[in-house]
Formats: C-alpha cells, sequence, structure tokens
C-alpha cells in the first residue's frame, strides 16, 4: 500500500505591499524574517528583501506586465520542491496575493499537492497611490463604492467591457482603480467615454506608489492617454477613475495658482 507522506516545510504568500517598508503589516515583516527560501517578485523593493534572515535564500522571480517573466509553472514547481525539502517558503508578492497577483493560482496548486498555505495580505497599489494624493476610494457623497479592474487580458480573453463598467460606473457611483492599464489607456479611454462616462470625469495616474520616486498627473477621462504620454508615466501605474479624484484635482490647481502669483 502506497503511504503519503505530507512534506514537512511549509509556505505563506505574503503581500509586499506597493513597495515602501513601513507599510507592511507586522505579520510580514515576522514571515519575511522567519523565510529561509524566498521567492520574490520583480516588483518588490530591495528595502523589504533586506528584511530577510542573513542565511535565507532568495529566488527572484520576474513577474512584470509587458516584461520577460519566470513562467508561473516554474515558480509554482520552486515553490513545492522548497517545501517538499522541509524550506520555511515566503512567495514574496508586491502589492496585495489576492489582488491581481496570481497568488489563488499558487494556492490551488499547493494545497492540489497537500500543502497548506497561509495568506498575509497587503496593501495594494491602488489604495496606497490615491491615499498618498490625500483622496479616498469611497466617498458617501462621490462614491459609494470601488472597482479593482485590470486593463490587462490573458491571450484568448476578450477582456473587460470597459463600455458596460463605464455605465455601471456612471450609474451606481463607482470608483474605478485600473492596473496594467498604462499600454490600453487609449482604448481605455475610448471605451469608458462610449459607455457614457463625461469626457471631464477626473482622473489620477500615479507611478511607482510610496516610493520615492513615485510620480502623479491627474487630468480628466478625456486627456488620459495624452496626459500619459507628455509625462512620460509608464508601469507600473495604477490608474484611477471617478469624482473622488476631484479633490486632488482642485488642489493641483490651486497649488499651480500659488506659484504663479508669487
Amino acid at each position: 500500500m502506497n503511504t503519503y507522506t505530507y512534506p514537512t516545510g511549509r509556505c505563506t504568500l505574503v503581500g509586499a505591499g506597493p513597495g515602501d517598508p513601513e507599510l507592511l503589516t507586522v505579520k510580514a515583516v515576522k514571515a519575511i524574517q522567519a523565510a529561509t527560501v524566498l521567492l520574490v517578485d520583480d516588483l518588490v523593493s530591495d528595502a523589504i528583501v533586506a528584511l530577510a534572515a542573513p542565511g535565507a535564500r532568495v529566488i527572484h522571480v520576474g513577474k512584470r506586465g509587458g516584461c520577460k517573466s519566470t513562467p508561473q509553472a516554474f515558480i509554482e514547481k520552486l515553490m513545492l520542491m522548497a517545501v517538499n525539502e522541509g524550506e520555511n517558503v515566503v512567495r514574496l508578492k508586491g502589492g496585495d496575493p489576492f489582488i491581481f497577483g496570481r497568488g489563488g493560482e499558487e494556492v490551488e496548486h499547493l494545497r492540489a499537492a497537500g500543502v497548506q498555505v497561509e495568506v498575509v495580505n497587503g496593501i495594494t497599489a491602488g489604495l496606497a497611490g490615491l491615499t498618498s494624493l490625500g483622496a479616498p476610494l469611497t466617498h458617501r457623497e462621490h462614491a459609494h463604492g470601488v472597482v479593482f479592474v485590470t486593463g490587462h487580458a490573458q491571450p484568448g480573453d476578450a477582456g473587460t467591457d470597459w463600455r458596460q463598467l463605464a455605465a455601471a460606473a456612471r450609474d451606481a457611483k463607482l470608483t474605478l482603480v485600473i492596473y496594467m492599464g498604462v499600454s490600453g489607456a487609449a482604448t481605455i479611454e475610448q471605451e469608458l467615454l462610449a459607455g457614457g462616462l463625461p469626457a471631464g470625469t477626473p482622473v489620477a495616474i500615479v507611478q511607482h506608489a510610496s516610493l520615492p520616486q513615485q510620480r502623479h498627473a491627474v487630468t480628466t477621462l478625456a486627456g488620459l492617454h495624452a496626459t500619459l504620454v507628455r509625462e512620460g508615466l509608464g508601469s507600473p501605474s495604477v490608474i484611477v477613475v471617478g469624482d473622488v479624484v476631484r479633490g486632488v484635482a482642485l488642489a493641483v490647481q490651486d497649488a499651480g495658482r500659488a506659484r504663479r502669483s508669487a
């Protein structure tokens, strides 16, 4: 009779947040410091990786939209091998593992192999980015909810129905937080306008949220693509569409007037 031997190691999916190590949860820091093997995404900052124990093995497994990436199947194989070798494995992912981080796929793969997985949430870039500009994602007067959506469809997938989403956002007063939308910004702009969102809907674009090199621009939906090109903003960026951005836009205008009058 075959006897299944359960692995002696363990695995934790840890959200590293948007990049600023001070935004890590206490639980995330403890998991990183206790790991013997860390599989680290590209978007995790060096300051966070430096929290690992001196003897820990750090394996960089690049995962970044539009760039050459480590195949997901290979990452999952590495995770399972390390757990079966008795290692304390931390899969360190930018943002939150369960918001566009493919954490769900990794949990399913490991559980199918008999490995119990713990998940430690992290602050997602869409929240950190707009917060850094002093604006909320929801507001009793301006936004009754928020939608996190990807602007990048996998091959063979039609992707997001932007027109339908625009109508829902307009009618239900929703904030749209778009990840991985820079390369498709022209199409996203056109389709959201065609779906009924007003051309003057405020938009914020935040690149490298929470990091020292963070840059941002505030515009309108009709100026989304042109602003990205003019300001030279690229990935990784989040695009936030909705009236919650209006306060940021007014603050930017006031600052501009103050500079001109000085």
